[in-house]
């Protein structure tokens, strides 16, 4: 018997789209690994170079999250054995579980004539041997606009709050997908503290934070572990990369241009350490589609 029921027909659901995050805390996945080179470059991190020991991997848009990935260390294991790398660039034609390893990097894991093998990696929480944190002011910025690049922080980071001096309320600022943290409308002429909380949960203030565009930064506070004393140093800003590879990744666009500060760096401080949840970043697997309505 046919049965008429009142009202429209049900509409199919759009599909759902992954949810972009970087990999999450405690969970190994499973993928495949290529390799490129940055020609010393720092990759869409912003990064003022390639680390040192050019151990470092580009991932896809899902997990690179518009950035929320950099400065994380993932450890990836091959048909050699296993390797450590600091996320450092955005793979743009990479799918979810895709790695794209510095040549270094994958040549501890795999042959490199092999050009592409499967791997497994997983997110390394709190990271020995990093640290302690640095901040590189943009080039451009001012007390009217606000741009700082924080390294050495081991997990991936979950905000950068910025405030004037030792008083007033803090001002958070916001992450752009080539890891600038930026406020809009400026902090202020400083000297800054700058307060960083990482995906663990970690939280440190660094204070004496000077705009000095194009300088490294180099503090005394550690995202975990003992904090050493100490005071802040300046680098000079570094010196024009190489040019890159047909395979290396596009440069972010730069600020508003405006005149620089020759201020200097005063020292840094340690604030009080405080953990707050300690909670995963959330997974990057793709969320399931509804059924076909066909």
């Amino acid at each position: 018997m046919l049965v008429l029921r009142s009202g429209a027909a049900p509409a199919c659901a759009a599909p759902v789209r992954p949810v972009a995050a970087p990999p999450a805390a405690g969970v190994t996945k499973q993928g495949k690994a290529t390799f490129y080179d940055s020609a010393g470059a720092g990759g869409n991190c912003s990064n003022p170079a390639a680390p040192a020991d050019r151990l470092y991997v580009a991932l896809g848009p899902q997990e690179y999250a518009d950035g929320a990935a950099c400065g994380g260390y993932l450890d990836v294991t091959g048909p050699k054995g296993k390797v450590r790398v600091m996320v450092m660039d955005q793979c743009p034609e990479c799918g979810p579980g895709h790695l794209d390893l510095s040549r270094e990097a994958f040549a501890r894991i795999a042959d490199p004539v092999r050009g592409i093998v499967e791997v497994s990696y997983r997110l390394v929480v709190d990271p020995p041997l990093v640290g302690p944190l640095t901040f590189r002011i943009k080039e451009g910025a001012s007390q009217w606009w606000f741009a700082v690049l924080v390294a050495g922080h081991g997990n991936p980071l979950r905000s950068v709050e910025v405030r004037q001096g030792g008083s007033g309320g803090w001002r958070a600022a916001v992450r752009e997908s080539y890891n600038y943290w930026l406020i809009d409308s400026g902090a202020g002429p400083g000297p800054y503290q700058i307060r960083v909380t990482d995906s663990r949960g970690h939280r440190v203030t660094a204070t004496g934070i000077r705009i000095a565009p194009g300088q490294v930064q180099r503090s005394a506070v550690r995202m975990y572990g003992a904090a050493s004393g100490g005071s802040a140093t300046s680098s000079a800003a570094p010196s024009p990369a190489a040019p890159r590879s047909p395979s290396a990744r596009p440069k972010p666009a730069t600020g508003p241009t405006l005149s620089p500060s020759n201020s200097v760096p005063e020292p840094t401080e340690v604030a009080a350490l405080a953990a707050e949840d300690g909670a995963a970043s959330a997974s990057a697997a793709p969320v399931a589609a509804p059924p076909s309505c066909g």
